[in-house]
């Protein structure tokens, strides 16, 4: 029997190209591998044998394992057995950073993410122990779940998994003892069963809260040793949930949980913010890695120490990871999904755990120039609208958009910003740790409010901006579009009112902006080619309407939301889809009530949300952030996104729609530019300048070819 690992470049089966190991250990190995007939990459679970019998057990379970379908658990596509040397699985290959990764990136999970990931994996086993016959894991450990670059949880490695045939199970295969995960049970020869599972994850949950692997379940049962209660090792842990997974952990089997549905609802149940989801039939998405820090191709590489070390492996790894990114186009789904995300996701990350690279997208450039290849869609920076708005925490009441891959791949990890730090508001290119790469403009009276080209190669602003307006209005200003190098400078036609709140169609060959030309606010449109200048909205033509500002293309700039002031109100309203060039009728997207006004409208990489800032016309909340999904217009109610740290206001996204980069001053006086994960987590203040920092928007990047 071969027992040598197999060599890069191996073809198994005539079919599966080895390109590398993911991981190593008695029973064989995980190789990740090229399905030379499809293209695409899986992985390959390798177990070794000796017998006619386990080769036979095998092909039974395998068959088994191929039928099984679930959105927490990679398909098996394929088996096979070559004769004297191995048994094969193939398996989907699941991209990101296994939870062991995690706790040596961060030392700790948040509990909003233990709750989350127990309640996924709770839910797979729940699946996995209901099958005819049961199929049990019996190797759960934090090596053993994955979590994707867009937060989705997967159970990996069914190599031991074993059916359960009546009292008896399969004899394929040795029994894998993890000491600290395995129960008791699963020594010797002891029988295991659908609670042997539930005492591995919890295990997993306790050593993922506590950054301790929780006492061997055979010295608990022999009286050796006791189970350290888990709020002693971390005691910011809620007592309910600490009670959960200590349950879970019980020596005997007949006092845990007695299978998955019970152990997921304890888990939810255990925090107000996530009891919602107990009854919904979702697909529950956590906190996804950081760009760059989840190894992708080797299980044991270590994460980087250094923000050196974490743009090196950003760099080495991007290509891959958007190559194959590319080949996917954007799931409404998927953003649907994490709508249940954001109200138990929203607390930050230890940032003694996380350097500042641990933002950075892939493809991050240092230079002022990359090159930039043709255009792709970019997204408007908003800005605060009348009122100041006070750091006051609001109670969470409504949900979260998810990230998603887009076709755009990763941010390039730059983003342009206005500064006051040298007198009069101009406009800098910084990257996405906040190393300011350089001054663009150099207005005589000021600069702000840019808006990237989809090319990326330049930027449309308005001047003059002597300073920062609470309302977004620049009256007598003009538009002008320069080159990223602040050279080519060159004006738009003005109006003698003014011309602001600029935004770049996903074309390039359009630009919508606010006017005062006519008298009061509207939005045109200026086609570059001709400089002609269409008037899109006519807000007079809407009882009690005012005016009309603040426009966003959708991704296709096939729309515009923007926002209409009617009866002393702001509201969000939008184009109908179709051809912008034409005159349109138009429909209100949101009813706020009495007391709430609505601004700053931007459009999810997708296109499948409005995300907007909400505030009550006193001036005593904060500027809440709201999303609507645009299918479900018709009720004309947006949800409140739980973001613990506010305000959070002028939020544009990274290209691929895993970040959000936005303006916030919690002390008050200083606006500063932050980045954080589309939850609200990993925030991270990339501008420290006593001066004004706002107007951040992301530089938009295009995909390598295939």
């Amino acid at each position: 029997m071969r027992r040598m690992t197999l060599e890069q470049g191996t073809l198994l089966n005539g079919r599966y190209r080895i390109l590398d190991i993911l991981g190593q250990g008695g029973m064989g190995s995980v190789y990740r591998a090229l399905d030379e007939n499809l293209g695409m990459e899986v992985a390959v679970k390798e177990n070794l044998f000796t017998t006619d019998e386990y080769a036979r057990q095998f092909r039974l379970e395998a068959v088994i394992l191929a039928s099984l379908r679930h959105s927490n658990l990679p398909r098996v596509t394929d088996h096979y057995v070559i004769e004297g040397q191995g048994q094969y699985l193939v398996m989907d290959y699941i991209e990101g950073e296994d939870l062991r990764q995690r706790m040596e990136r961060q030392g700790t999970i948040s509990e909003e993410d233990a709750i989350l990931i127990g309640a996924s994996i709770s839910d797979a086993l729940a699946y996995l122990h209901t099958r005819k016959p049961p199929v049990l894991h019996r190797d759960i450990k934090p090596g053993n779940v994955k979590i994707t670059p867009d937060g989705q949880v997967f159970l990996v490695d069914f190599g031991l998994a074993k059916l359960v045939q009546g009292s008896q199970t399969t004899t394929t295969g040795a029994r894998a003892m993890t000491p600290g995960y395995s129960p008791p049970e699963q020594y010797g020869t002891a029988r295991t069963d659908p609670r042997s599972d539930i005492y591995s994850l919890g295990a997993t949950l306790y050593a993922a809260l506590t950054g301790v692997i929780p006492e061997d379940g055979l010295a608990r049962v022999m009286d050796n040793t006791q189970l350290t209660p888990l709020r002693k090792h971390n005691p910011n842990i809620s007592r309910r949930l600490a009670a959960a997974i200590e349950k879970a952990m019980d020596a005997y089997p007949d006092d845990r949980f007695q299978n998955g549905d019970e152990f997921r609802r304890a888990l939810l149940q255990s925090s107000s913010r996530t009891q919602r989801l107990m009854d919904m039939d979702v697909n529950i998405s956590v906190t996804p890695p950081p760009p760059g820090e989840a190894s992708t191709d080797n299980l044991s590489d270590k994460p980087p120490s250094t923000p050196a070390e974490a743009i090196s492996q950003s760099l080495t790894t991007s290509v891959a990871r958007m190559r194959r990114r590319m080949k996917k186009y954007v799931s409404a789904a998927t953003w649907a999904s994490l709508l249940l995300l954001a109200a138990v996701v929203a607390l930050l990350w230890n940032r003694d755990n996380l350097s500042p690279a641990s933002f950075l997208p892939p493809s991050v450039a240092q230079t002022l120039l990359p090159a930039m290849p043709q255009a792709t869609a970019t997204l408007l920076p908003a800005v605060p609208l009348e009122t100041p708005i006070l750091p006051v925490e609001p109670s969470p009441t409504a949900l979260l958009p998810s990230p998603t891959s887009t076709p755009i791949g990763g941010g390039v990890g730059q983003i342009a910003f206005v500064s006051t730090r040298t007198g009069l508001p101009q406009v800098y290119l910084m990257d996405a740790i906040g190393n300011i790469l350089g001054q663009i403009t150099n207005e005589q009276d000021g600069a702000c409010q840019p808006d990237w080209s989809p090319d990326g190669l330049r930027l449309v602003y308005v001047s003059p901006c002597r300073e920062k307006r609470s309302d977004n209005a620049y009256h007598g200003s003009s538009l002008y579009v320069i080159n990223v190098d602040g050279t080519g400078r060159q004006a738009l036609p003005a109006s003698l009112g003014g011309d602001f709140e600029p935004d770049w169609s996903p074309d390039g060959k359009r630009i919508a902006f606010t006017s005062l030309r006519d008298g009061y606010y509207e939005i045109y449109m200026i086609i570059l080619e001709n400089n002609q200048i269409i008037r899109l909205t006519k807000s007079q033509s809407v009882s009690g309407a005012i005016y009309a500002r603040m426009s966003a293309w959708n991704p296709y700039g096939t729309q515009i939301a923007y926002v209409l002031k009617r009866t002393g109100l702001s509201q969000i309203w939008v184009t109908t889809d179709g051809d912008v060039n034409l005159p349109k009728p138009n429909e209100q997207l949101v009813q706020s009530g009495n007391t709430n006004t609505d601004f700053l409208p931007v459009w999810t990489p997708d296109g499948q949300f409005v995300v907007f800032n909400e505030t009550n016309l006193a001036g005593e909340a904060p500027a809440w952030l709201m999303s609507l999904r645009y299918e479900e217009r018709a009720a004309k109610q947006a949800v409140r996104l739980p973001i613990d740290q506010l305000p959070v206001v002028d939020v544009d996204f990274s290209p691929d729609g895993f970040w959000m980069v936005f303006e916030s001053w919690p002390t008050i006086t200083n606006h500063d530019i932050y980045v954080s994960s589309i939850t609200g987590a990993n925030r991270q203040r990339l501008t420290t300048d006593p001066g004004y920092d706002f107007d951040p928007v992301w530089r938009p990047t295009q995909p390598l070819t295939p």
